[in-house]
């Protein structure tokens, strides 16, 4: 009713794995990227007529929407890197840091091209210019959630192993997976959703039928 893809579908067989969206976030969610604008941008295959994908810049904005709206962060720093070896192949395109400038912008995704650009910069050196990481500064936050959003990305954006974190990765983590669903769902929506997590209420058996 309200997520943005199904679950995932597991062939019987071959145990393949199949996720289906219809869109890149959830319709309760804050920021509202066109699904229509990203399929009618979509290119098609070179040998295929019947399959497309998103093109370089929709590519680029996913991966960020993927990271950065997600409460799972196990592999924050996998996809941040993904997300640092599509700018580095695509940004030598002529033409692309601008186009995905435009492209934020009208998907309404200002603010995660900010903290991609800004994180897959400060953490992996990718070589974003200076100019657009200004421009894309001007969709983030104040200087006050910019400040707390680096110290919690900082720990969530390194290996996942007890030699990297601190005494404060716990609480940083647990504050990203909050912001995660509070980004994603509206106050009442938010609260069911936790109170049922928080009871294992999903967890329930259903009564048998007589």
């Amino acid at each position: 009713e309200w997520m943005h893809e199904l679950p995932p579908l597991r062939h019987i067989q071959r145990q393949n794995v199949l996720d289906v969206h219809h869109a890149i976030l959830p319709q309760t969610a804050r920021l509202k990227p066109s699904s229509s604008k990203l399929l009618a941008a979509a290119q098609p295959l070179a040998n295929s007529q019947r399959f497309a994908v998103l093109k370089p810049v929709d590519m680029v904005l996913h991966s960020m929407v993927h990271l950065f709206h997600n409460d799972d962060l196990s592999h924050a720093l996998r996809d941040l890197s993904d997300l640092d070896l599509l700018l580095r192949h695509l940004g030598r395109v002529p033409g692309f840091w601008s186009d995905l400038l435009v492209r934020a912008r009208e998907l309404d995704l200002a603010r995660p091209l900010h903290y991609g650009l800004r994180y897959a910069h400060a953490r992996l050196a990718t070589p974003v210019p200076l100019e657009t990481l200004a421009a894309a500064g001007e969709g983030g936050p104040g200087w006050l959630t910019t400040a707390l959003s680096d110290r919690l990305w900082a720990r969530a954006l390194r290996p996942q192993h007890a030699s990297a974190s601190d005494a404060w990765t716990p609480l940083a983590m647990f504050a990203l997976y909050v912001r995660a669903h509070w980004l994603r769902m509206p106050p009442a929506l938010l609260l069911r959703h936790l109170t049922v997590k928080a009871l294992r209420l999903h967890e329930v058996p259903a009564t048998a039928s007589p």
